[in-house]
């Protein structure tokens, strides 16, 4: 699928680094590296944090230079009140969960239902489940895994893509090779970027799949994070 430069161009101010929890990802490193830094907008994925160390996290974020936090990743544990909180205190616009046959909600949360999208990965988008919130959040690094391993699942959910807000992104490394992820399954898409040329394969997707709400969900520094950022927005909008 050639890249159509369609869309606005990229700009910085849509692209956010990223506090991960994946394994690999040392959360509690990356507030001290944002405080040296002096960040004051990141987007937060709290998703392999149990109910005490998203306590600890809040408190951490709460002493941090921390003011914004546009794009959060639900975990399907999460409370009502773990919204709110976000949305009265860090202005959170967009949420992101993974499809009801991955991880049920437990909690009703209807009342966000609009700022809610759901995100690709291991099961075709189901359209009854989108039509009852925001729409799609498009991950690019598994949608590019699914056209290399899973065409049929790949042109479903372009066909998806096409018809639904995408309300936020994520974007991650996309390997040479293949690997085997927590759960078993064979992958190129990862969570650690090795080298800037892991991201070339963005250059594939239309411009008019980027959201304003775009997060580098990557388990690297901060600060590498802010390199890949760079690099995508030369990529991206210098293509012919």
């Amino acid at each position: 699928m050639a890249q159509e430069k369609l869309g606005k161009p990229l700009e910085k101010e849509q692209f956010l680094p990223t506090i991960t929890t994946t394994r690999g990802s040392n959360w509690r490193e990356k507030i001290e590296e944002i405080n040296k830094l002096g960040l004051k907008e990141i987007a937060l994925f709290p998703t392999c944090l149990q109910k005490k160390e998203r306590k600890e996290l809040y408190n951490l974020l709460k002493n941090s230079s921390i003011k914004n936090i546009p794009i959060l990743h639900l975990r399907s544990d999460m409370e009502l009140w773990e919204l709110d909180y976000f949305i009265e205190n860090y202005g959170t616009k967009v949420f992101n969960i993974h499809m009801q046959i991955e991880h049920p909600l437990i909690y009703d949360y209807s009342k966000y239902k609009n700022s809610i999208y759901i995100e690709n990965i291991y099961y075709p988008f189901n359209e009854e489940e989108l039509k009852k919130f925001g729409g799609i959040c498009c991950d690019f690094a598994h949608l590019e895994n699914d056209r290399l391993l899973d065409k049929k699942k790949f042109q479903h959910d372009i066909k998806i893509i096409e018809k639904y807000p995408i309300g936020s992104n994520h974007i991650s490394a996309v390997k040479k090779f293949t690997h085997i992820d927590e759960i078993g399954k064979i992958r190129y898409d990862d969570h650690h970027l090795e080298d800037l040329s892991e991201l070339d394969y963005l250059k594939r997707y239309s411009l008019k799949y980027f959201s304003p709400f775009i997060a580098i969900e990557l388990a690297n520094s901060i600060k590498d994070q802010l390199k890949a950022r760079d690099y995508i927005i030369e990529l991206l909008n210098n293509l012919p």
